[in-house]
């Protein structure tokens, strides 16, 4: 049989995963197929009439009916690019999403010299490990309740060189931590338990639950960080969270509460609020 051309079997797929309902067909067909032949983006564009062998074909067909299947592209590959840099991603850990990068240029804003940071529920590692590499001065403490998740996070972090910088610690919250930071993080779950069934198949198939369950309201993860943030924040510090559609109001109510006052907010590139500061209120 002669062996299909790049761009026929680029666009069958694309129609494939068109119908399957995936909202990119034709760039995560070209993403697969990428990893597939080990060719750059320039040369597909180049010689897009290049035959593709029936080994690399039945390997390309194979990571498509993953993505039929609703199977993001980043957890196919085990890869996500985040902030321009690559990191390992497993069942065990959220898909860092490109919203999450409002809130490493937040932080980038308002860390001093020789930052010390706190990540909250890390996950992949992906944001303190990105803050870490783009200051090389600070230093940080990362958490989270899964021992799996940790252990990608630590390879992440030798993979981009912080480990000396970054010590990761399992736990909830702020159960393991001690001392003070001047900028605490987190990106912690936030969907209302009830809405969980209804997000995309992307998303309610493969991230964790816990990583996506805020509570009955969204909110609970903010009020566990509000209520002790004070003990772990140094004078003149920060916390910063992301928040979900439309969660503005409700989340600044929670940090006001606690005794906290707004220091800014941070919208992502498609304009939704995405990320709050706050800061401790002066008596």
């Amino acid at each position: 049989m002669q062996p299909e051309d790049l761009n026929n079997l680029v666009s069958r797929a694309a129609r494939r995963l068109a119908e399957a309902g995936v909202d990119t067909p034709l760039l995560d067909a070209r993403l697969l197929l990428q990893a597939v032949t080990g060719w750059s983006r320039e040369e597909m564009i180049l010689d897009p009439s290049r035959p593709i062998g029936d080994g690399q074909t039945r390997q390309f067909d194979a990571l498509i009916a993953r993505r039929v299947m609703r199977e993001p592209v980043a957890r196919i590959l085990g890869e996500r690019e985040f902030y321009g840099r690559s990191f390992r991603v497993t069942p065990d850990t959220l898909d860092p999403r490109p919203d999450t990068e409002t809130l490493v240029g937040a932080a980038l804003h308002l860390m001093p010299p020789r930052a010390r940071l706190l990540d909250l529920g890390t996950g992949t590692g992906a944001v303190i490990i990105t803050l870490l590499a783009e200051r090389p001065d600070a230093t940080g403490l990362g958490t989270d309740i899964s021992a799996a998740a940790l252990a990608v996070a630590t390879a992440n972090a030798e993979r981009h060189a912080v480990a000396d910088r970054l010590q990761l610690v399992q736990g909830s919250w702020f159960s393991p931590v001690r001392g003070r930071f001047d900028t605490i993080l987190s990106n912690p779950p936030y969907i209302p338990s009830a809405d969980i069934a209804g997000l995309s198949p992307d998303v309610r198939r493969f991230d964790p639950l816990a990583a996506l369950d805020g509570g009955a309201d969204g909110l609970e993860a903010y009020r566990r960080i509000a209520a002790a943030a004070k003990a772990h924040l140094a004078p003149e510090g920060h916390v910063l969270v992301e928040i979900g559609l439309g969660q503005g109001p409700d989340v600044s109510a929670v940090f006001v509460a606690a005794g906290f006052a707004a220091a800014g907010e941070r919208s992502d590139l498609g304009g939704r609020l995405r990320c709050l500061m706050f800061r401790e209120e002066k008596k």
